[in-house]
């Protein structure tokens, strides 16, 4: 199930893009549900060097003592995928102004600070949030936002030993409510 939706977020993530590729200008006459720029959003792909792993807060920063490079809790990672999907479903009146965002983390990876520096692409998990947000005026942007604890993947969703921290991630499970302003304008 997991690797099924899995796949799933990685193609919407990558397919994403293609919509924004499209040069249309935004037309008063937008239909009111689903508008053509109904989509926006974009994909990234991070490689962290040698000693210089991505750390999702999931083992001990000493998980190398636990097993040297065998220690079960080697998850620091080599590679992120992560991106951003905002859907504003309406095109016409005060509701255009309504949006909803998701913005999922994969983080890809075996590595043990000290010890071993791999470039394996192990999957290691999935960092996600979700929320909302209204536009309010001049820039300003009115979000609330979910952020759930870290999935793991694999062989990885389960205790790894005495190094392990858990599964709350870097910041563990939290809501938040908060302003959003944007400024300048985009050259392309």
């Amino acid at each position: 199930m997991k690797r099924r939706l899995l796949w799933m977020v990685v193609c919407l993530v990558f397919c994403t893009p293609l919509f924004a590729q499209d040069e249309t200008v935004t037309n008063a006459s937008d239909r009111f549900f689903l508008p053509h720029d109904t989509f926006w959003g974009y994909a990234q792909f991070d490689l962290a060097p040698p000693h210089n792993e991505i750390d999702p807060n999931l083992c001990a920063a000493n998980a190398g003592t636990y097993g040297g490079v065998n220690a079960p809790c080697s998850e620091f990672a080599r590679y992120m995928l992560s991106g951003l999907l905002e859907v504003r479903p309406f095109g016409q009146g005060q509701l255009r102004r309504f949006m909803l965002f998701g913005e999922p983390s994969f983080l890809f990876g075996k590595n043990i600070p000290k010890t071993s520096y791999t470039w394996s692409a192990d999957a290691i998990g999935i960092e996600h949030s979700w929320g909302l947000g209204v536009y309010i005026a001049k820039g300003f942007e009115f979000r609330v936002t979910q952020h759930f604890q870290f999935d793991r993947l694999g062989a990885r969703d389960k205790n790894l030993g005495p190094a392990d921290l858990g599964n709350n991630g870097p910041w563990g499970r939290y809501n938040a409510i908060g302003v959003r302003k944007y400024f300048g304008t985009r050259r392309w």
